[in-house]
């Protein structure tokens, strides 16, 4: 009887410390660069009763009677893939799409995140630094031709408001779909799409879809 009660408490134990990493992924769910974790069970020892016999020219062997003394926790794993990117509304904020880190530091110290909580320590330039513990962010410097010498030292971001891009006006625009074969002669379809001028400014561009006959399609923007 007592058996019976250990091994059951024992389940209790261990599916609690499953419900405790559960609520921790919960409460983490909007923690950038958060990785949830998982738990996985094993058996404990179990108790021989009555042990095994061999096979006899007139019998055969039997198996030995075990009785499980219940669950333990096999092991807590982290599980390294890549969640979701959201749009932030923070133009400083970056995500890496696939395996690597942001490297923060300064001198020979270095630290790891996949967290881009990042921002200016001086309003709108300075130094790019981690909003979580003010550490500066480190990358390899461009040269005039955008290109980058990944054998050279990292070196901490600055971002100047001096140092400007110009702006480059949209060159092509590529729409991808289906039309409706189901649209009677004359019947339109609108879509828009952003662009950009010469001047950096946003535009709004309408497309108009026309079906005319032989299942064709015109269209004006």
């Amino acid at each position: 009887m007592m058996r019976s009660m250990f091994a059951g408490v024992s389940g209790l134990k261990t599916h609690q410390t499953r419900m405790d990493i559960i609520g921790n992924n919960i409460a983490n769910v909007n923690t950038a660069g958060y990785k949830s974790s998982r738990a996985t069970f094993q058996e404990m020892l179990s108790q021989t009763i009555r042990a095994a016999s061999a096979p006899t020219e007139t019998r055969g062997g039997t198996n030995p009677h075990q009785v499980g003394l219940g669950v333990s926790l096999g092991s807590i794993d982290i599980k390294h893939t890549q969640g979701n990117t959201q749009s932030t509304g923070y133009v400083t904020d970056l995500a890496i799409e696939g395996d690597g880190f942001f490297v923060l530091g300064h001198g020979a110290n270095r630290q790891y995140t996949r967290a881009g909580i990042f921002g200016l320590d001086n309003g709108t330039e300075g130094n790019f630094v981690s909003l979580v513990n003010g550490e500066r962010v480190l990358g390899y410097k461009a040269d005039r031709d955008g290109k980058i010498d990944p054998h050279a030292s990292l070196e901490p971001l600055y971002i100047s408001a001096a140092d400007t891009i110009s702006p480059r006006a949209t060159s092509e625009v590529i729409f991808a779909g289906n039309l409706d074969n189901r649209f009677a002669i004359g019947d339109e379809v609108r879509r828009s799409v952003q662009l950009f001028d010469s001047r950096g400014r946003e535009q709004t561009i309408v497309v108009d879809f026309e079906k005319e006959e032989g299942n064709n399609w015109r269209w004006d923007a």
